[in-house]
């Protein structure tokens, strides 16, 4: 199982990361952790390190850029 930690910016509004959840889990994924980095403007930042199947993560990424109004800014592996 590899590990990542997934920048992702998200409307700051009810409901945005239980979609971003919900996404990681449809997709194989577990959240291991969840840090707020930002809140402002309407937008939030966040840090999400997600445990998935596999090596390549662009299943995962491209679940998560299909939501409206979330953008995944970085993806970086975490040993």
């Amino acid at each position: 199982m590899a590990m990542v930690r997934i920048r992702v910016a998200l409307p700051d509004r009810p409901g945005s990361l239980g979609a971003v959840a919900s996404a990681i889990g449809f997709a194989g994924g577990d959240i291991r952790g969840l840090v707020v980095l930002s809140s402002e403007g309407g937008r939030g930042i966040d840090d999400i390190t997600v445990a998935f199947p596999g090596t390549d993560s662009s299943d995962l990424v491209n679940v998560l850029n299909a939501i409206g109004g979330v953008e995944v800014l970085s993806v970086t592996p975490v040993n």
